[in-house]
């Protein structure tokens, strides 16, 4: 009898093993290529053909003379002319350089405009960071359930260095480095069809990364890779909302959880987690909740494919532009093109349809993918009739005291209405952007939550 057992087990072990090695990620031999041919984040190191896109170096990690925490980083490119600009009279030209939604911009809109400079290859992250990608190219894999739902075995970097498929490369964007926590003050701005800028709402942040506190581990984060707090300060009919929300890293074992707060109710309520389809009631309709960072939240809705990598003008080292008043950024019709550098780049495409079983307002989109930060730099969105419907994309933002190049503030372009959101933005303040050490546990607790917000 003893003999039978433990002829099962040994079966029992084998199958498991057999199932970790299934859902293992690349080997070790693929994964020396990080320092070879490909950068530590699984970039590729040299340039392109034609030199418009250089090697990259190291990213760009030049102290700030005499920097203090939540200062504004200064624009080490200031003096830079663009190289050329695209315009409605030449767009066709570079098309396929160019997302669907800024070609939709172009056709509809005269002025609109894309200044061109050199590009450079700022970004950079610390050792520690570097270090856990490695580890993580061949441990990290999908949760049982499936890709779509999850990633184990990975912590401190982005998971999946060298993708195999589209999900993969997704987590990758929304796993991407910000540092360990942040604090930041920030401004959502509506710019209505017919021209009508309205502040939607401004509030103060707390948000920490629990996946890049440094002593995390896959086993000890807690199952929540990013905690966030907003309490509003304006306009004054918001004063005083709120919303918490924790976003989970493994969807069916942690439910994505989150808890909003209205004046004059003194308690918090369940509310709806920054995901899926739920429209942004601090966006006026404009952008849904998986809108927030062009793609956030839930995976499992949409089938995720990998269509490979491009050449594209993408918004980078917008420094300026969080030094310039929101009057002058926001304008009618689109964002002021004055204040947006764009850069040639490489990204990774992404094409996501709808899940079988599955609803979203959006059944079609399409992601781009920055290759040096993983974040989404552009996101193309279609309706159920098959029109393109949205345009989103972000203004990449250069911190070399951290060092990182994170996604910055974002604009999301309704193309069948007009107008668009401003969202992520500093407004008309010095920018209040704080790296900061992990935050307490408990400011993340709904209990603490209320009774800071109703101060």
């Amino acid at each position: 009898m003893a003999r039978r057992w433990q002829a099962v087990l040994t079966i029992g072990v084998t199958m498991a093993l057999a199932v970790v090695a299934a859902l293992a990620g690349v080997s070790t031999d693929e994964a020396q290529q990080l320092k070879t041919i490909l950068t530590p984040v699984g970039a590729e190191r040299a340039g392109n053909a034609e030199g418009s896109i250089p090697a990259w170096m190291g990213g760009y990690t030049t102290p700030i003379p005499n920097y203090r925490s939540g200062d504004p980083r200064p624009d080490p490119f200031a003096g830079e002319k663009p190289l050329f600009t695209i315009t409605s009279a030449n767009y066709r030209l570079y098309s396929d350089k160019l997302p669907e939604g800024a070609k939709a911009l172009f056709a509809k809109y005269p002025d609109y405009r894309m200044d061109i400079y050199p590009t450079h290859r700022t970004a950079a992250a610390p050792q520690s960071v570097y270090d856990s990608i490695a580890r993580n190219a061949t441990q990290a894999h999908a949760v049982v359930r499936g890709i779509a739902y999850g990633v184990e075995g990975a912590v401190g970097g982005i998971p999946f260095p060298i993708p195999k498929n589209g999900f993969e490369a997704v987590w990758n964007h929304l796993l991407a480095f910000w540092g360990p926590a942040r604090e930041a003050h920030l401004r959502t701005y509506v710019v209505s069809a017919d021209g009508n800028l309205e502040l939607a709402t401004a509030y103060n942040e707390v948000a920490d990364f629990p996946y890049y506190y440094p002593t995390a581990s896959s086993a000890s984060m807690g199952g929540y890779y990013f905690k966030t707090r907003h309490i509003e300060d304006g306009p004054p009919a918001k004063v005083g909302e709120g919303y918490l929300d924790w976003q989970p890293i493994d969807i069916g074992r942690y439910k994505f959880a989150a808890w909003r707060i209205l004046p004059g109710e003194h308690r918090v309520r369940k509310g709806a987690s920054l995901s899926y389809d739920t429209p942004d009631a601090d966006a006026a309709g404009y952008e849904n909740l998986d809108e927030y960072y062009v793609f956030f939240g839930g995976l499992d809705r949409y089938d995720f494919k990998l269509l490979g990598k491009r050449e594209m003008y993408v918004p980078y080292n917008n420094n300026r532009l969080y030094t310039r008043p929101t009057a002058e950024i926001a304008t009618a019709k689109h964002a002021n093109p004055d204040d947006i550098r764009y850069e040639l780049h490489r990204v990774w495409v992404i094409e996501a349809t709808l899940a079988a079983g599955q609803h979203h307002v959006a059944p079609r989109r399409r992601l781009y993918l920055d290759e040096d930060t993983w974040f989404a730099v552009y996101s193309d969105s279609w309706d159920d009739a098959g029109r393109l419907w949205k345009f989103a994309h972000a203004t990449m933002y250069l911190m070399p005291d951290v060092p990182a190049v994170i996604l910055g503030s974002q604009f999301v372009y309704d193309l069948t209405l007009g107008g668009y959101v401003y969202g992520f933005a500093f407004g008309d303040q010095p920018v209040q952007y704080k790296v900061t050490p992990p935050h307490a546990d408990s400011i993340f607790t709904p209990e603490v939550f209320a009774a800071q917000s109703v101060r």
